[in-house]
């Protein structure tokens, strides 16, 4: 009779093995499925880290909202921004980060003639663009819109009428290309040397500041205007324009959405095309000078 129990209990213990087995073999196999398959979470937040640190610290878009480069740059122009080409300072960092320290990290001083990114000295929340025209020490004036650094004309030379503008409003310019001491050549525009900033005081650039100035001579709000721009501290300066990665005229409003079932197809497909008509394709992957 024990013998039967005994033998009877191992028919249990074996049914109930046989039984068991299954479902652990099922949750082994959960096990391995969930670590082959990792949550996507840490990998968009590593992706977000790695393009925040790529921004602040390599380069950064922008994009033109306004003429006072004009011809060297162009509504609806994008560019890359060098962010180490000058360093950091607290205003390389975006500013819902509230990073505040004085002065800058590894910097290194712009060379006269960069187009340079910066805060507006009295509006520390707006980004400007504007071509560093004076260095810490130098003298800079304009008379009869002539450009003197250090008591010497800037030479120019006229290269002819231009029709330029925005918002459907143009205007026509006298084009010149300017040549620094240190021998960097661009294009600016005047519409005549008889406008609000050609005539100017001389300015003495102090130490830890810049003197900058639009390419669009009669049409920039920059050092010239002491009230409202004025020379530029070292500390705002963000980066170096390098690139034109994308140019575009502007759709504006030309693909209104329509009626009908099919409206919103027919919409995407009217950018998709206007847009193609208006991307200026010999502007991308420009260099700056």
């Amino acid at each position: 009779m024990s013998d039967t129990k005994d033998a009877d209990n191992t028919d249990v213990e074996d049914n109930e093995l046989k039984a068991e087995q299954p479902a652990s073999l099922d949750v082994e196999e959960e096990n391995e499925q969930d670590e082959a398959e990792p949550s996507i979470i840490p990998v968009l937040i590593m992706a977000a880290v790695i393009a925040m640190c790529f921004r602040i610290f390599v380069f950064q878009p922008f994009n033109i909202p306004s003429g006072s480069m004009f011809p060297n740059l162009l509504v609806g122009d994008y560019l890359f921004v060098s962010k180490y080409s000058y360093g950091y300072s607290k205003y390389s960092f975006p500013d819902w980060m509230n990073v505040q320290f004085e002065g800058r990290i590894a910097g290194s001083q712009p060379e006269r003639g960069d187009i340079a990114v910066f805060r507006q000295p009295y509006r520390t929340g707006v980004d400007y663009i504007k071509r560093i025209i004076g260095l810490p020490g130098d003298t800079v004036q304009v008379t009869g819109g002539i450009l003197y650094i250090n008591d010497k004309a800037v030479p120019r030379t006229h290269l002819g009428l231009e029709e330029r503008g925005e918002s459907g409003i143009f205007d026509v310019y006298q084009k010149y290309n300017e040549t620094l001491p240190s021998g960097i050549e661009y294009w600016i525009y005047e519409k005549s040397d008889y406008e609000t900033y050609d005539d100017t005081e001389k300015f003495l650039v102090p130490e830890g500041f810049y003197f900058v100035m639009g390419d669009n001579r009669d049409g920039s709000l920059d050092s010239r205007a002491t009230a409202d721009v004025g020379m530029v501290p070292d500390e705002n300066l963000i980066g170096r324009a390098g690139m034109i990665f994308f140019s575009t005229e502007g759709a504006g409003n030309s693909c209104p959405l329509g009626d009908g079932f099919f409206r919103y197809p027919q919409n995407l497909f009217c950018h998709f095309v206007t847009w193609a008509k208006v991307t200026r394709y010999s502007r991308i992957f420009k260099t700056l000078h």
